[in-house]
């Protein structure tokens, strides 16, 4: 198996996986082969703190916090870093390695990088091996640099999908800025974050042309999210994902990222429903706790499903839906942005 040798499958082996020739049970079963080389049965638990929701002037048709969205999400400016600290060592309590801190918005600002370099600190003071990503949109030059010295380890920053359908997607800014803040990230020290959203009607060429692509930058982790069509944004009504889409697209990311961590992001609870137990056969990470503007599963039920499946939290010493379900995306009311604070 090539991606044993750490090999890129061939076009064709690619999306013969995504093609549905090979029984679903066969290709899940080749994934975990080559997750097994690499990570064992170890399943590592992330969490997002949602610094700042909403009112993004970006125009992203998937996201929630777009220009012009009506979906019904919590919407706050800055939390303060007592508050977002408190959230990260309540996750890193529950077994969290890594805090992904996010905020809306097109890129930070110098103001909003002060903000994060001291949320950082507090994070960091009381738990020194707690590993820090930061997603704050596109960087301008020196503000890698700044994150990496403040404490942050890695840059989250999705390319989303393809290039060449990007602007049915997003038109105030380009794949290519996505691409340059990535390297931007990776040249100011910090571990790049890079993987894509599945579900807004991308091709098996695109999904194919959209890994390739990604594995040309070389993350160290790619999260794979499925669609949260939301209300209020223009794919709130694209429920086109089955599970087995889902694991065929995971299984497609392990192939061509064995050696990296491939992570089960958002939306696996709506798309994937009882057949989360075989996602983690393929990917080696996951989400614990809610997403940026959606609920997850409770982080007890996470545990208990790893647990069942016979994974092991990794230590931090470790380097079909139905067509218009809505009543299955719940918006966030709860962490973040719910309890008294003063904006900093």
């Amino acid at each position: 198996m090539t991606s044993l040798k750490r090999e890129l499958p061939t076009r064709a082996d690619a999306l013969q996986v995504l093609a549905g020739e090979d029984e679903l049970v066969d290709v899940v079963a080749a994934a975990f082969k080559v997750r097994r080389e690499f990570f064992g049965r170890r399943v590592k638990l992330n969490t997002i703190v949602n610094l700042k929701s909403g009112l993004c002037p970006e125009d992203c048709a998937y996201c929630s916090q777009r220009l012009g969205s009506t979906a019904d999400i919590l919407k706050y400016s800055w939390i303060d870093s007592v508050e977002a600290a408190q959230l990260a060592g309540d996750a890193v309590a529950a077994g969290v390695k890594r805090v992904c801190l996010v905020a809306s918005g097109r890129g930070p600002g110098d103001r909003d990088i002060r903000r994060v370099e001291s949320v950082i600190g507090a994070i960091k003071d009381e738990h020194p091996q707690v590993e820090i990503c930061v997603c704050l949109g596109l960087l301008q030059a020196g503000q890698a640099e700044r994150l990496r010295a403040a404490g942050a380890y890695a840059y989250s920053h999705n390319l989303n999908t393809s290039e060449q359908r990007y602007g049915d997607i997003c038109t105030t800014h380009t794949y290519g800025d996505r691409v340059e803040t990535l390297q931007r990230a990776a040249r100011g020290g910090l571990s790049p974050c890079s993987g894509a959203i599945f579900g807004m009607g991308e091709s098996d060429d695109e999904i194919v042309d959209l890994a390739f692509a990604l594995r040309e930058l070389d993350p160290d982790s790619v999260p794979v999210n499925f669609l949260i069509p939301f209300e209020g944004t223009p794919l709130g009504g694209r429920w086109e994902l089955t599970p087995e889409r889902c694991l065929r697209i995971l299984a497609l990311f392990r192939f061509c990222f064995p050696d990296v961590e491939v992570r089960l992001a958002g939306g696996r609870e709506i798309h994937l429903r009882g057949l989360q137990v075989l996602a983690l056969h393929v990917a080696n990470s996951i989400f614990l706790g809610d997403y940026l503007t959606s609920e997850g599963q409770p982080g007890a039920d996470d545990l208990q499903l790893i647990a069942d499946a016979g994974f092991t939290v990794e230590g931090l010493d470790h380097t079909t839906s139905p067509d218009v379900r809505h009543d299955l995306v719940t918006p966030r009311r709860r962490g973040a942005g719910t309890s008294p604070r003063r904006d900093a």
